[in-house]
Parts: C-alpha cells; sequence; structure tokens
C-alpha cells in the first residue's frame, strides 16, 4: 500500500503516455513542489465535476501514477508540467486532509490475467493493422508512424490518440484484460472506417 497525493481531472493518463498540465491552483502548486522535493509521483484520477459534483476519494477508484518529466516555473506562482503516465493503482482508503491536496492509500491496480505472448502477439498486430489503417485514410495523414511494441499493451499505446469522450477512456483504463480494451478499440476503429464519406476515398 502507497500513500499518495491525488489530482483529479476532467482527462485520462494512460500508462506510458506524456500529458502537459498546467498547474495554477494553490492546492496543487503545494503538490507538485511536494512530489518535486520528494521525487515521487501523484495520482491522475478521472473526474467530472460539474457531473460528479466534488471530488470524493472512494474505495476503489482507478487512476494513473503521474511521474514529473519536466517543470517550468512561471513568474506568478504558476507552472507548466509534462508528466509520464506508470502503471494504474486504485483507491484502498481515503485519508484526512493533512496538505491542502488530497491523499489517499493505494494499491497496484493490475490485469486479472495475462495471456500467452504468442497469442497476445498475433491480437495486438490485427488492432495494430485497423489502427494503421484508419490513420492512414485520414485526409489529413503525411506520416510517418509512430512506432508501436507488440510486447507491450498495444491498449495503452493506441488509446491517447483516439479523440473520445473522456468517461469512455477511463472505461478502457479500467478494463483488466489487454484483449478487452483491444476489442472496445477495434470497435471504434470499426465504426470509424465504416462512416467514413464516399468523399473521404
Amino acid at each position: 500500500m502507497q500513500r499518495l497525493p491525488l489530482f483529479p481531472l476532467p482527462v485520462v493518463l494512460f500508462p506510458g503516455a506524456f500529458m502537459p498540465l498546467h498547474i495554477f491552483e494553490e492546492r496543487y502548486r503545494r503538490m507538485v513542489a511536494d512530489c518535486l522535493a520528494d521525487g515521487r509521483p501523484f495520482g491522475l484520477l478521472h473526474h467530472e465535476p460539474d457531473d460528479q459534483g466534488p471530488f470524493l476519494s472512494e474505495a476503489g477508484r482507478v487512476g494513473t501514477l503521474a511521474r514529473i518529466e519536466k517543470h517550468h516555473p512561471l513568474p506568478d506562482g504558476r507552472s507548466m508540467i509534462l508528466v509520464k503516465g506508470e502503471s494504474r493503482f486504485s483507491i484502498a482508503a481515503d485519508r484526512p486532509m493533512e496538505h491542502l491536496y488530497y491523499e489517499a492509500d493505494v494499491v497496484p491496480y493490475v490485469d486479472d490475467c495475462v495471456p500467452k505472448q504468442g497469442v497476445m502477439a498475433d491480437v495486438r498486430a490485427r488492432t495494430l493493422e485497423l489502427f494503421l489503417t484508419v490513420v492512414e485514410a485520414m485526409p489529413d495523414f503525411d506520416g510517418p508512424v509512430p512506432e508501436y511494441d507488440l510486447n507491450l499493451d498495444l491498449s495503452f499505446q493506441i488509446a491517447p490518440t483516439i479523440q473520445i469522450d473522456a468517461r469512455w477512456q477511463h472505461s478502457l483504463l479500467s478494463a483488466r484484460k489487454e484483449t478487452d480494451r483491444l476489442e472496445r478499440i477495434e470497435a471504434v476503429l470499426q465504426a470509424a472506417l465504416e462512416h467514413r464519406t464516399p468523399d473521404d476515398g
């Protein structure tokens, strides 16, 4: 179990993905300063305040460890940071606020099972082929396509490029099987191909 600072935002950070963040609220200025001083990550959690109301760190909520890769302070105390997603976690227990920012005890959130590597490589290759077909069919595509590692979770490598509702992204992040995540991604990709207009080529 790990004690972790929490940053609720209406976005989803996937493992391995990079995300720029603008830090302006006082509580998160303090959180970033503490994380930089201790060399530790914080937990980024998807939260829609307009729909979900005030943030509550309920047990079971799933998020991603965010490691600060770059920090650019601004003259007025704000800062720009670049974070990289690490592993997933789930909240085990809320903690009383000892600082300005939220904290919780968290535990690793891992897949239920790991499929055989050979079988998984074939499934990932099929999804990647479909993904590249969609990308190359885009009117403004001019290449090159980034390289993807079929030995790692392809779902998390592709997901950040899919412009879709954050709730869908969080549902994908919370899925505990790579095959399930790839099936969801394939459904979106297939729909994108089917809804292309004749003028699209």
